[in-house]
C-alpha cells in the first residue's frame, strides 16, 4: 500500500490576477488562509482551475513557492506541474520539489498526445527525476487523451507514481481490479465524489471547495468514517451548486463565485472571458440556496 499524500478534500485554488501579467499574491494569500482556516485538507496550486497554462514559468514556479511559504506545512501542498512536453514537465517538476511541494500533479500530454505507450514513457520519466510522490491527471474531456486502466497498472509500479486524479469514472472499477492499493485513487468530479469513494477512493481534488472547503471536506470525512448516508445526502444537496460552478468553462464560474461570497477571486486571463449575465444570474441564485443549507460556512 502506498502512503497517503492526503486523506479528505484539496482544493484545486484559484489564481487571483491583477493583470495578464500579475499574480495578485496579497489575494492569494487571503485565499489560502480561507482554505486553511475552512478545513481544507491539502491544496493543489497551478493546476487547470488555476490556469496555469497561461502562465510564464518563472510566474508558475513563483505562485508554487508562495503557496508553500503561506502554507508553512500546516497542509499538503500538492503542484501543478504537467507539460505536453516530457523536458518541460521534468524541469517544472524538478522545480517544484527544490521549492518544497510535497507532491506533484502531472496531466496528461494534450494537443500533440501520445499513445499509450507515450504515456507510460512520459509519466516514467517525470518520476524518475524527481522523489515526491505524482498524482497523475486523467482528464479526457480536456485533453482528449485517456490513460487507460493497463497503463495504471503500469505506472502504479514506480515507487512515486502515488495516485491518480480520475475523472473518467467508468472505468475506476476496471483500474482498481488492476490496481489494488498500489494506486491511490481521488475523484475529479465534484458532482460525483462518492461513486469514487464507493471504489475505495481517498477524496477529491474540488474546484467547489474554492467557497466551500469545510463542506467538501465534511464530506468526504463521512464517507470514510462509515457516515455514507449523510456523505450521499451531502453530494446530492450540493448538485446544484456544482452544475453552475461547470455552466462555462472552469475557472469562469469559480472565479465569479469566488468573488461574489467577497473573496479577491479576480478575473480569467484570456482566452477565458467574463462569465454571461444569464450565467451570473444562475450562479448566484445557487449561491444563496447553497448558503441556507450551510455549504458557504
Amino acid at each position: 500500500m502506498k502512503e497517503k499524500i492526503f486523506t479528505g478534500a484539496a482544493v484545486a485554488i484559484i489564481t487571483p490576477f491583477i493583470s495578464d501579467v500579475q499574480v495578485d499574491f496579497d489575494a492569494l494569500g487571503k485565499l489560502v488562509e480561507y482554505q486553511i482556516a475552512g478545513g481544507a485538507d491539502a491544496i493543489v496550486v497551478c493546476g487547470t482551475t488555476g490556469e496555469a497554462s497561461t502562465m510564464p514559468d518563472e510566474e508558475h514556479l513563483s505562485v508554487i513557492e508562495y503557496v508553500v511559504k503561506k502554507v508553512n506545512k500546516r497542509v499538503p501542498v500538492i503542484a501543478g506541474t504537467g507539460s505536453n512536453y516530457t523536458v518541460h514537465a521534468i524541469e517544472l517538476s524538478q522545480a517544484a520539489e527544490k521549492l518544497g511541494a510535497d507532491a506533484l500533479l502531472s496531466v496528461t500530454p494534450y494537443y500533440n498526445k501520445t499513445t499509450q505507450e507515450g504515456l507510460y514513457q512520459h509519466f516514467k520519466a517525470i518520476a524518475e527525476s524527481v522523489s515526491i510522490p505524482i498524482i497523475l491527471y486523467n482528464v479526457p474531456g480536456r485533453t482528449n487523451l485517456n490513460i487507460a486502466p493497463e497503463t495504471y497498472a503500469r505506472l502504479c509500479k514506480i515507487p512515486n507514481i502515488n495516485a491518480a486524479k480520475e475523472c473518467n469514472l467508468t472505468q475506476v472499477p476496471e483500474i482498481v481490479k488492476l490496481c489494488g492499493d498500489e494506486l491511490n485513487l481521488y475523484s475529479g468530479e465534484d458532482g460525483l465524489v462518492q461513486y469514487l469513494m464507493s471504489a475505495g477512493g481517498l477524496g477529491v481534488i474540488s474546484v467547489l471547495s474554492n467557497i466551500a472547503p469545510g463542506y467538501m471536506s465534511e464530506m468526504v470525512h463521512s464517507y470514510l468514517d462509515g457516515n455514507t448516508k449523510k456523505a450521499w445526502e451531502m453530494q446530492v444537496a450540493c448538485q446544484d451548486i456544482v452544475n453552475a460552478l461547470f455552466c462555462e468553462v472552469n475557472p469562469i464560474p469559480v472565479k465569479e463565485a469566488v468573488n461574489m461570497i467577497g473573496l479577491p477571486g479576480g478575473k480569467c486571463r484570456l482566452p477565458l472571458v467574463d462569465m454571461q449575465e444569464a450565467n451570473k444570474a444562475k450562479l448566484a441564485k445557487a449561491i444563496e440556496d447553497f448558503k441556507k443549507i450551510g455549504g458557504i460556512r
